[in-house]
């Protein structure tokens, strides 16, 4: 269960951690870095897309739109790789009850079972550490333009706003969002599995009602296109699944 929660937690932690780096003391943004540089390209894009629409609530679903176009083949690989997982389920089940009491075997045994299915271990890791510094810039563009944070999404929702009734309302929709878009891409139906089904979407909800509005927003805007990419990408099969043969074993 520790294992995991470690991706979601070292990927929150970060985000509070990088919400300091490459800004100014009165909270302002620092383009003298690199990664200032990069945070003021993505900030800039929000004040762009706000030019075009007068909402920064829309210019936050543009970037979120491309951000998630850009990521598009990671998500396949994803997609690809919880498939092969989803094939791999049993028979892992298998090696771990019938070698519980011996580690070494169980990971030998595991690691053969992925070279047969030309699994990599790490690929349900690598789109999200891609991923991950430009999700952390977009929260930190969102975070240090003062602009977008003062403006009300569609004169209602004031984006700076935290620990309001609004906050309620976006913490209760990410929540609803984590959790179907977790749904969808659920590996199997274990006890840890269905416990991390719960503590995910409450995690998120959490933060929610503590961020600016903005970032909710965000984050409820990255899971509904999730949500809609898996759907749409739910025909896509494993990549170099052994078949069967007629006496039952694999190829």
């Amino acid at each position: 269960m520790l294992q995991r929660l470690k991706i979601p937690v070292t990927l929150v932690l970060l985000a509070v951690l990088m919400t300091g780096c490459g800004t100014t003391a009165d909270g302002t943004l620092d383009r003298s870095g690199f990664w200032g540089k990069f945070v003021g390209l993505v900030s800039d894009g929000l004040d762009y897309f706000y030019e075009l629409t007068t909402d920064y609530g829309i210019a936050i679903l543009i970037v979120t739109l491309i951000v998630r176009l850009i990521t598009l083949p990671l998500m396949i690989k994803q997609i690809r790789y919880t498939k092969v997982m989803q094939q791999l389920s049993p028979e892992l089940t298998k090696i771990r009850e019938k070698y519980k009491n011996d580690k070494q075997m169980i990971n030998q045994e595991t690691m053969k079972l992925f070279q047969q299915y030309n699994a990599n271990p790490l690929a349900g890791c690598f789109p999200i550490l891609v991923q991950m510094p430009i999700l952390l810039a977009l929260y930190q563009a969102i975070n240090t333009n003062h602009a977008l944070k003062e403006h009300e999404f569609l004169g209602i929702l004031l984006l700076s706003s935290t620990q309001s009734i609004e906050n309620i309302i976006l913490a209760v929709l990410a929540a609803g969002t984590t959790y179907i878009q977790s749904k969808m891409s659920m590996v199997n139906n274990d006890a840890n599995t269905k416990m991390m089904l719960m503590i995910m979407p409450l995690m998120i909800g959490f933060f929610t009602w503590q961020f600016p509005a903005a970032l909710g927003l965000y984050w409820i805007f990255s899971n509904v296109l999730t949500i809609v990419q898996t759907y749409f990408t739910k025909g896509i099969k494993a990549p170099n699944a052994p078949e069967a043969t007629a006496g039952g074993k694999k190829k």
